[in-house]
């Protein structure tokens, strides 16, 4: 029997973050998966067990289970779970890969799961074509490899290309539209100097496009005031 402490985590449509019921603040530009990792982070730090996660996302119907371990790392459950539903793929054979993807992905072995997420990726891609939904998911998945492995160019450059494609597909100020512009600066901000203001005009480019200028406000001033502060 699994006796890890367990915690319930719900996020809404519009990306409203509870934890076992109570709200939690997500900053602007933050992906809420980002801030149960770090929230959870430290609660597994502070009782020295690990925590096991049940999380429902409403954004794209999944629900998930993982642990976090005292040391910051993730895993699959340690007692198995209900089985969690596949993501929608051409083939079986393609979801069971893009389910042993996820599972690597949970676990920090990215020496697996990226190889299977750019495999995965390109099968997809070939097959619907660039821009086709279950094509974008999978490259959701490999954006949030690169932002787990701290591969912050890869994960920038992936979601600005998100963010304007699913501007192009479902049209203005729609939710995957603007989590992904929102993952884009976040992962922009932990670039280095040189990098960030190499990648700057396209992602400045990209909010100004797809989200209207008051919601972005906040966070384009912060790109402003960093891109002056590392050219000056």
């Amino acid at each position: 029997m699994n006796t890890s402490p367990s915690y319930e985590v719900h996020i809404a449509r519009n990306g409203q973050l509870h934890i076992n019921d109570e709200p939690t603040v997500t900053p602007d530009g933050v992906d809420p998966s980002q801030v149960v990792l770090q929230v959870l982070y430290i609660e597994a730090a502070g009782s020295g067990a690990p925590l096991l996660v049940h999380v429902h996302d409403d954004r794209n119907g999944s629900d998930f289970d993982f642990e976090v371990m005292p040391d910051g790392t993730t895993r699959p459950p340690s007692t198995p779970t209900a089985a969690e539903a596949p993501a929608s793929s051409t083939s079986d054979d393609l979801a069971l890969r893009l389910a042993a993807a996820h599972e690597a992905g949970r676990a920090h072995d990215f020496d697996t799961a990226i190889p299977a997420a750019d495999a995965i990726l390109q099968d997809l891609a070939a097959e619907l074509g660039d821009t086709a939904p279950r094509t974008l998911k999978a490259a959701q998945f490999r954006a949030d490899l690169a932002v787990l492995e701290g591969d912050y160019p890869h994960a920038t450059a992936s979601w600005t290309w998100l963010a304007l494609t699913w501007y192009d597909t479902l049209g203005p100020g729609k939710h995957l539209t603007q989590v992904a512009a929102g993952n884009a600066a976040w992962s922009w901000m932990q670039l280095p100097p040189a990098e960030a203001t190499m990648s700057a005009p396209d992602l400045l480019s990209m909010l100004n496009e797809v989200t209207t200028p008051d919601r972005t406000q906040t966070i384009r001033a912060q790109i402003e005031t960093r891109l002056r502060q590392v050219t000056a």
